[in-house]
């Protein structure tokens, strides 16, 4: 981390006392003393009828105050890069203004960001936070690709601002998408795998000694860019003699498939109801190439956060075999568990 500085906001609430612009130069001058910094210039606009701005110029950045007394707030802003933090400035502005509450935001300013997780309520914000972008496009087919490198999480895909995998606990995710299939039935011949750009599941698939897996994806710039940097999640699944890419829409490309061609199908498309409805769409084509007793495993999402597109995704099952196993598994950089349904093909 490259830090070059300290930052903090104040916004003063139930500041209802109309101090002068005099009172708030003083107080700069105060403030600058205890944090040890050089004032170089102050300036101020007073603005009608009421409220005004000041701004002192320091040789470590500034400080700054504006007034709202309409709403009966004033706002406080110290960036210094000064050996003493600016958090100095709170005793002081608690004893010298009068006021009810005061809302403190303090933070580092230095090369990392703050990603804001997809998952985030009005009520409780979360992020990541990212030491290096080491991708950030648009693919030719619309996706918003990020290759990001997380503090926690090590290198991460995201897709359209979603976290896809991380290096740190993808084997979560993928071993158990892979497990909740295999343990229903042990014939590991023929796999097609329907998404799952980042490469973990056809690197599970390999590991459970399948002969041939058949990897339909639509985005091979997601597959690029995971080869090239999450290296241990694809972990050369690609080049295996036993896996077979097929580019392009994979419900276009399966209505080529022989009859009863696949032991196990895994459907590692996102949990959104818009996938969901083209899983249904299509789902007759997927019980044709899957042979007698095979099984379809699909990631449906996280009931802690998306209980109804979970059970969506289960009644697309029941409809069509009848039979539905849910498994879970908590992944920490998706901060929730997550889900994979399972159902057998009973002929």
């Amino acid at each position: 981390m490259v830090k070059v500085g300290e930052h903090i906001t104040l916004d003063i609430l139930g500041a209802n006392k109309d101090y002068s612009p005099t009172f708030y130069e003083k107080l700069v001058y105060k403030i600058a003393k205890a944090a040890k910094v050089e004032v170089l210039n102050i300036k101020y606009h007073k603005f009608e009828p009421q409220g005004f701005t000041l701004v002192a110029l320091l040789a470590e950045s500034h400080i700054s105050f504006h007034t709202f007394p309409e709403k009966g707030i004033t706002s406080f802003d110290f960036f210094t890069c000064g050996k003493k933090p600016p958090s100095v400035a709170i005793d002081i502005i608690k004893k010298e203004i009068k006021h009810n509450r005061i809302v403190i935001k303090n933070f580092d300013r230095d090369d990392t960001f703050l990603y804001d997780d997809i998952y985030s309520t009005p009520g409780q914000k979360k992020f990541y936070v990212v030491k290096d972008v080491l991708e950030d496009f648009t693919s030719k087919v619309g996706q918003h690709i990020e290759i990001l490198s997380l503090e926690e999480f090590g290198k991460a895909l995201f897709i359209d601002g979603e976290l896809q995998v991380s290096e740190k606990d993808e084997n979560l995710y993928s071993g158990t998408f892979v497990k909740s299939a295999t343990k229903l039935n042990p014939a590991n011949l023929n796999a097609a795998i329907i998404g799952g750009g980042d490469g973990g599941v056809a690197r599970e698939c390999l590991s459970k000694n399948f002969h041939s897996i058949d990897w339909f994806e639509l985005d091979p710039e997601v597959v690029r860019v995971c080869r090239k940097h999450l290296t241990k999640v694809e972990n050369k699944a690609k080049e295996s003699n036993s896996v077979t890419c097929l580019w392009g829409d994979a419900f276009e490309s399966i209505k080529t498939i022989k009859n009863s061609k696949y032991d196990k199908i895994f459907v590692d498309l996102n949990d959104d109801q818009y996938c969901i409805d083209l899983a249904a769409k299509n789902m007759k084509n997927l019980k044709r190439i899957l042979k007698p007793g095979g099984v379809i495993t699909a990631q449906v999402g996280s009931q802690d956060k998306k209980p109804k597109q979970v059970k969506n995704w289960l009644n697309v099952l029941e409809k069509n075999f009848g039979n539905t196993t849910l498994n879970r598994v908590y992944i920490p950089s998706f901060d929730c568990g997550w889900n994979f349904a399972s159902s057998v093909f009973k002929s």
